[in-house]
C-alpha cells in the first residue's frame, strides 16, 4: 500500500497540470450536469415490511384513486373574541375558500367543516382538509403556495387563520450563515496548524472541490433516483469534514518530510505513502459505516447512506492526486515543519537552546503523553467515568419523528398544531386509520362491526367513526382519535391494543385489522429502526475491527478502538437527549420545542461516528505503531506518535466540530440534530477517547498492546500502512526529536 501511494504521490507531483485539469474537468462535467438535470422533488418516503406500510399498500389496491397515502392540508379557523365560525361573514369565508382550494390539479378533495361536523363544541375553531395524490414530500411548489394564498386570503377578513399538515412539507434549508462560520473557524485553525496560508487554502480548495462534485452528481441524478434534499445536505456536512481533514494529514506529513532533509518530490512521495495510506483505511471505515445503512431495509435511510460515502470515495481520491498536485504548483511556499522558529532562533543567536542554553522545552502533546503514561490508571478511569456519567440520560431515550407539534410556534403549521388541539384535543393532530380486510370473512360487515366495538372500548380514545367500505365490500376503513398527542407513550400503546385486539378479530371473523395513518408509520418507523441497530453495529464494528486488525496488525488495539467508540456515542446520545429531548442549554441553540429524538439519530450516528472515530484512531496509532516496529519502547511509541500527530488530529478534530456545528443553525429539526450531535460526538471521541483513554490503556497493555498470534500474523496481508517498505529502502535514522522524547519519557 504504502509503496503504490507512494509512486502515486511522485507521478502527481510530476504531473500536477494532467491531474489537476482532471479534477477541474470533473467538476465542471458535474456542475454542468446539475445546472441541466431536471427539477426533482423531495424524495418519497416508504418503510418496507412494516404494518403501517402494508396497510397504504392494500388500500392502493383496494381503494383505487383514493391516494391513501396522499398528503392532508389543514386550514384551521379560529372567530375572533365573541363570535362565532357559525355567524353568516365567518361561514361565508370559510365556505369560499374551500372552493378555492377544490380547484388545485392535486387536490383529490376538500371538506366542509359545516357538512362533516369540522367545528369545535363551543364554536369558534373550525378547519377543513384538503386531500391530495401525492405524499407531502412529492408535492410541486404551486401547490404548496395555493395552499398557503388561501390561508392568508382568509386571513384577511379578520379571522385567525393557520396552514398545517403533511402538505407543506418542504426542503430542508441548512443555515448559510452557520456554515460559513464553520468553515471560517477551519480556515483559522488551519493557518494556525499548518503555519502559513498557502498550506492552509490547500485542504479547503480540495474539499470544496470535492463537495463540489460530490453534490453536484447528487442533484443531477436527483430526479433519477429519487433522491431529497436532505441527501444532499448529508454528502456536503460529511464531505466538507473529511475532505479537509484528509487533506490536512497529507499536507502536515509533507512538511514533517521537509524537516527531515528530503527534496519535494521525495517528501510528497512520502507524505502520500504514509499519511495517504491512514487515509486509505480511514475512509473505509467512513464508507463502510455509511454504506451498511442499506441493512436497515429503509430505501431514504440507503440512499443518503450510498450518497454520502460517494462523496467519502471522491475526498480520499482527492486527497492522494490533487494534494500532491497542489504541493508541486506551491513549491517553496509551503515550508518544513518548524522553519519558521529555527530561522527565528538563528537570528538570535540560538538554535534548539533558549537564552540560558538549556533545551527547548517539548511541545504540548509530548508533555501530556508523557503525562498519561505516568499516571494511566486515573486517566483511564476519570475518562470512562465522565463519559459515562454525560451517557446516563441516553437510558431515557424517547424515539419519534417530528410533527407540526415540533415546528417553532412562530410557524403557521405549529399554530394550526395548537388550534386543533385546543378546539378537538390534543389527539386530534395524530388519528389512526384502521384498516379491515374482510376479503376472507363470511360476514365484512360483522367483522368491521367486531372491529369498531373492541376499539371504543379501550382506553385513550375520543372518537371511533363508523367503517366505510369500498365497492367491492371486502375492506373498510375506521379512524380512531386518541386522546393523547401523537408523539406520546399513551398513544403508541393505543396502537399496539389495537392491533393487539386485531388477532383476537383474526381468529373469530377471517377479517386481518392493520393499524396505518402518519402516527402509526411514525411507531412502526421507530420500532424498525431500533430492531436493526444492534445487527447494523455487528456489522458496521465487525467489518471495521478486521479492517483495523490489518491495518495494526494487532488484536488488542482494535479492540479498544471499538469499546471507545461505543463510549463516545453513548456519551453523544446522552446529550442529544439531555438538549433536544429535556431542554437542557437547548436556548443557546435554538430548540425551542422538546420531544422525542429522531427516529433515525441513534442508528445514524452510530455509522457516521464510528467512521470518523476510526478516522482518529488510524491518524494518530499508525504514528504509534510506525515507532514501535522501528525498535522504540510502547511508551516511547506513544509518545513519539503524540509528538507527530496529536497537534494536527486536534486540528482535525475542532475542524469537524466547526463544520458540523455549523448546521446547527438549520431551521431543518432533523439537521439543526444531527450537527449537534455529530459535533459533540466527535468532541468526545478525539478529546477524551483518543487523546486521553487511548494512549492511557496503550501504556497499561505495554507490548502486548501490539500482540497478534502467529498463525494470524501469517495469514494477514502485509499492507504496509507504515511505510515500512520506505524506511528500508531510505535507511532513514530516527530524528533528534525522538531521542529527546525518549529521554522525556525516561525521566
Amino acid at each position: 500500500m504504502a509503496t503504490f501511494l507512494y509512486k502515486l504521490g511522485r507521478l502527481a507531483f510530476r504531473r500536477r497540470h494532467f491531474v489537476a485539469l482532471i479534477w477541474v474537468a470533473l467538476l465542471t462535467l458535474a456542475g454542468v450536469g446539475a445546472a441541466s438535470a431536471p427539477a426533482a422533488g423531495s424524495t418519497s418516503f416508504s418503510i418496507p415490511g412494516v404494518e403501517a406500510q402494508k396497510a397504504f399498500d392494500l388500500l392502493e389496491q383496494r381503494f383505487p384513486g383514493a391516494s391513501a397515502d396522499g398528503a392532508t392540508g389543514r386550514i384551521v379557523f379560529k372567530a375572533p373574541e365573541g363570535e362565532k365560525m357559525t355567524d353568516a361573514a365567518n361561514r361565508a369565508t370559510v365556505e369560499k375558500t374551500v372552493k378555492t382550494l377544490g380547484d388545485g390539479s392535486e387536490v383529490v378533495s376538500v371538506t366542509d367543516p359545516f357538512t362533516t361536523g369540522a367545528v369545535s363544541k363551543d364554536g369558534t375553531v373550525a378547519y377543513t382538509s384538503v386531500k391530495y395524490d401525492a405524499p407531502g414530500m412529492e408535492l410541486t411548489d404551486p401547490t404548496r403556495q395555493a395552499l398557503e394564498k388561501a390561508g392568508d386570503d382568509a386571513r384577511a377578513t379578520g379571522l385567525t387563520v393557520d396552514v398545517g399538515g403533511d402538505a407543506l412539507q418542504a426542503g430542508a434549508e441548512p443555515g448559510a450563515i452557520g456554515e460559513a462560520v464553520g468553515l471560517a473557524i477551519a480556515a483559522v485553525v488551519l493557518v494556525i496548524t499548518l503555519g502559513s496560508l498557502v498550506a492552509a487554502g490547500l485542504p479547503l480548495l480540495t474539499a470544496i472541490i470535492g463537495v463540489g462534485i460530490g453534490v453536484s452528481t447528487i442533484t443531477a441524478l436527483a430526479k433519477a433516483l429519487d433522491l431529497g434534499d436532505t441527501t444532499s445536505t448529508l454528502a456536503l456536512m460529511i464531505g466538507l469534514a473529511v475532505g479537509i481533514d484528509y487533506a490536512l494529514f497529507i499536507v502536515s506529513r509533507y512538511r514533517s518530510e521537509l524537516a527531515e532533509g528530503r527534496d519535494r518530490e521525495e517528501a510528497v512521495g512520502r507524505a502520500t505513502g504514509t499519511a495517504g495510506s491512514a487515509v486509505v483505511f480511514a475512509g473505509l471505515t467512513v464508507v463502510i459505516a455509511l454504506a451498511g445503512l442499506a441493512v436497515v431495509n429503509v430505501p431514504m435511510l440507503t440512499k443518503m447512506g450510498l450518497a454520502a460515502a460517494g462523496t467519502v470515495v471522491v475526498a480520499v481520491l482527492i486527497a492522494l492526486t490533487m494534494i500532491p498536485a497542489l504541493l508541486g504548483y506551491a513549491g517553496r511556499r509551503i515550508r518544513a515543519t518548524g522553519e519558521k522558529r529555527t530561522k527565528a532562533a538563528e537570528r538570535a543567536g540560538r538554535t534548539a537552546q533558549d537564552g540560558r542554553g538549556k533545551p527547548a522545552r517539548p511541545g504540548p502533546g509530548v508533555r501530556w503523553a508523557s503525562f498519561v503514561i505516568r499516571r494511566p490508571a486515573a486517566v483511564l478511569l476519570l475518562g470512562v467515568l465522565g463519559l459515562g456519567a454525560i451517557a446516563v440520560p441516553a437510558t431515557q431515550l424517547e424515539l419519534g419523528l417530528p410533527d407540526d407539534g415540533s415546528q417553532p410556534t412562530s410557524t403557521t403549521q405549529r399554530r394550526a398544531y395548537d388550534l386543533l388541539s385546543e378546539g378537538f384535543g390534543p389527539g386530534f393532530n395524530g388519528p389512526l386509520m384502521i384498516v379491515v380486510d374482510a376479503k376472507d370473512s363470511d360476514d365484512p360487515k360483522a367483522a368491521a362491526t367486531s372491529v369498531t366495538d373492541g376499539i371504543k372500548d379501550l382506553e385513550d380514545v375520543v372518537t371511533v367513526t363508523p367503517a366505510m367500505f369500498n365497492k367491492a365490500g371486502d375492506t373498510a376503513t375506521i379512524t380512531v382519535i386518541p386522546d393523547s398527542k401523537p408523539s406520546s407513550t399513551r398513544t403508541e400503546d393505543l396502537v399496539h391494543a389495537i392491533r393487539g385486539q386485531g388477532a383476537d378479530v383474526r381468529t373469530d371473523t377471517g377479517a386481518q385489522v392493520l393499524v396505518t395513518g402518519t402516527t402509526a408509520m411514525n411507531i412502526d418507523f421507530s420500532q424498525k429502526l431500533n430492531d436493526a441497530l444492534v445487527p447494523y453495529l455487528a456489522l458496521v464494528v465487525g467489518l471495521a475491527f478486521l479492517l483495523l486488525i490489518v491495518v495494526f496488525r494487532s488484536v488488542l488495539v482494535p479492540l479498544k478502538a471499538a469499546l471507545g467508540f461505543l463510549l463516545s456515542v453513548l456519551a453523544a446520545l446522552g446529550a442529544v437527549v439531555a438538549v433536544f429531548q429535556w431542554g437542557w442549554l437547548g436556548g443557546l441553540i435554538g430548540v425551542e420545542e422538546t420531544g422525542p429524538i429522531m427516529s433515525m439519530m441513534p442508528i445514524f450516528m452510530v455509522g457516521v461516528v464510528f467512521g470518523l472515530a476510526m478516522d482518529y484512531e488510524v491518524f494518530l496509532v499508525t504514528r504509534m505503531r510506525e515507532a514501535y516496529v522501528h525498535g522504540e519502547s510502547p511508551s516511547q511509541a506513544v509518545v513519539t506518535g503524540f509528538r507527530h500527530s496529536a497537534k494536527v488530529v486536534a486540528a482535525a478534530a475542532i475542524i469537524m466540530m466547526a463544520v458540523f456545528g455549523g448546521f446547527i443553525s438549520s431551521s431543518e429539526s432533523m439537521i439543526k440534530m444531527i450537527g449537534f450531535g455529530l459535533a459533540i460526538a466527535v468532541f468526545f471521541d478525539a478529546f477524551i477517547v483518543r487523546m486521553a483513554i487511548v494512549p492511557a490503556v496503550l501504556a497499561l497493555l505495554g507490548k502486548k498492546a501490539w500482540w497478534l498470534p502467529k498463525w494470524l500474523d501469517r495469514v494477514l496481508p502485509n499492507v504496509d500502512v507504515e511505510g515500512e517498505g520506505l524506511r528500508t529502502a531510505d535507511g532513514s535514522a530516527p530524528s533528534k526529536d525522538d531521542d529527546e522524547d525518549r529521554a522525556l519519557v525516561r525521566a
